[in-house]
């Protein structure tokens, strides 16, 4: 029996060393990437089709000292994940596990994904035309392997486990942190149906640059959940108008008198025409 997986990042205990994102490149066979500085010790300003997870670095002044507020970002894999709902050839799908993933196969590169992530994790590869983020290394963890990432994390920053359990860890590990960081909370457990990825941060999720509340565009729900539903209905009962139209001409004989008619009238100008 499958179960829900879920992925714990403990920001209080991330030094910034960048091995997840290292680790992401090299067991998904990702190319380098010319990077440039961004801010203090970041490199990479968010994620592209070939970066599939990087480190963000920010300054905290307070009482007159410095604090880093350092986070591995990626896909949290939502349970309601608005890209699936966005995509247009139905190419995004959802694992029993928890992941949210792209089926290649299927996925023109639309960028509907891009659009509507309240992250604006997915990226479009404009060579290939497709979408590519984070597959929470599933083909690791389907084989009893842990996600490259948690693998290779030295301090336990990045954590992973069957769901109830780790959330009970998270739970434990917030009571422990708060006593130092008061500001402390759980980012994603009640965001987007709940994410598969959580987050421990030690300020609030604004100080990160994350969204407080991210949600699904209203647009999109408009879209899917009303609009486009109401026009397929309206299409279809056009079709059924124009299809029991034709049947009720044929039975009323309409169709065979116009043919009549029309032979009628085509004798007329053969006459004419041998004047």
């Amino acid at each position: 029996m499958t179960t829900r997986k879920m992925l714990l990042i403990d920001t209080s205990l991330c030094t910034g060393c960048k091995a997840c994102s290292v680790a992401c490149k090299a067991w998904n066979e990702l190319p380098a990437e010319k990077t440039q500085l961004v801010t203090g010790y970041q490199s990479q300003k968010g994620t592209t089709p070939n970066t599939w997870t990087y480190v963000s670095f920010h300054e905290k002044y307070e009482n007159g000292k410095m604090h880093w507020l350092m986070l591995k970002l990626q896909c949290l894999h939502c349970a309601e994940p608005s890209c699936m709902k966005a995509c247009s050839s139905k190419a995004i799908y959802q694992t029993e596990s928890g992941y949210t993933l792209i089926d290649h196969e299927k996925c023109i590169g639309c960028g509907y994904c891009v659009t509507n992530c309240p992250w604006g994790i997915p990226q479009v590869d404009k060579a290939k035309n497709k979408a590519y983020k984070c597959t929470g290394c599933i083909d690791r963890v389907e084989n009893g392997l842990l996600p490259a990432c948690a693998h290779t994390c030295q301090t336990g920053a990045v954590q992973f486990g069957e769901h109830d359990a780790m959330m009970e860890k998270a739970e434990a590990r917030l009571a422990e942190v708060k006593k130092t960081y008061p500001k402390a909370n759980l980012y994603g457990d009640q965001l987007m149906g709940g994410t598969t990825y959580i987050y421990l941060l030690t300020d609030e999720a604004e100080a990160y640059g994350l969204p407080a509340n991210p949600s699904m565009p209203i647009s999109l729900s408009l879209w899917k959940d009303i609009i486009h539903p109401v026009g397929g209905i309206a299409v279809g009962a056009v079709a059924a108008a124009v299809g029991l139209g034709v049947l009720a001409n044929a039975a009323r004989g309409n169709y065979r008198r116009r043919v009549a008619d029309n032979a009628e009238a085509g004798s007329h100008v053969d006459s004419y025409g041998g004047e």
